[in-house]
C-alpha cells in the first residue's frame, strides 16, 4: 500500500507542485485547502503524515496542529511555511507537537527526505 500524505495549504500552486512531486515518488496525496477540510479528511481517511502550512487563509495552522496532536497523537506533522524565519514561531510549533519544520524555500527533495523518514518510522 502506498503511503498516504495529507497536504494542507491554501495556495493552489503549492498544492499542485508538491502533490505532483509526491505522487511521482509513489505517495497517495490528499489535498486540503483549509483546516476544516483537513479535519474532515483526517476523520474519514487513514493517513500516514501531514504536511501543512502555518498561515492558512483566515485560519491558524497552529490551531490545526493542536487538533491533529489531540486527535491523532502518533500522526507525524511537518509544518511547511513561507513565512519569514521566526524563532518564536518555530518554538511554538515544536511546543505544540510538530515533528518537523520546513521552509517552502527548501527543496522538494529535502521535504521528501523528512516525510520519508517519518513514514518509515523515523
Amino acid at each position: 500500500m502506498r503511503p498516504r500524505i495529507l497536504l494542507v495549504d491554501d495556495e493552489d500552486t503549492v498544492r499542485e507542485v508538491v502533490s505532483d512531486y509526491f505522487r511521482r515518488k509513489g505517495f497517495e496525496v490528499l489535498l486540503a485547502p483549509s483546516g476544516s477540510k483537513a479535519m474532515a479528511i483526517a476523520d474519514q481517511t487513514p493517513i500516514n503524515i501531514v504536511v501543512m502550512d502555518i498561515d492558512l487563509a483566515g485560519e491558524s495552522g497552529m490551531e490545526l496542529l493542536k487538533f491533529f496532536k489531540s486527535n491523532f497523537p502518533k500522526l507525524p506533522v511537518i509544518m511547511f511555511t513561507g513565512l519569514p524565519a521566526n524563532d518564536d514561531l518555530v518554538e511554538q510549533a515544536w511546543f505544540r507537537g510538530a515533528n518537523g519544520f520546513m521552509r517552502k524555500s527548501s527543496s522538494l527533495d529535502d521535504l521528501y527526505a523528512a516525510v520519508k523518514s517519518y513514514v518509515e518510522g523515523h
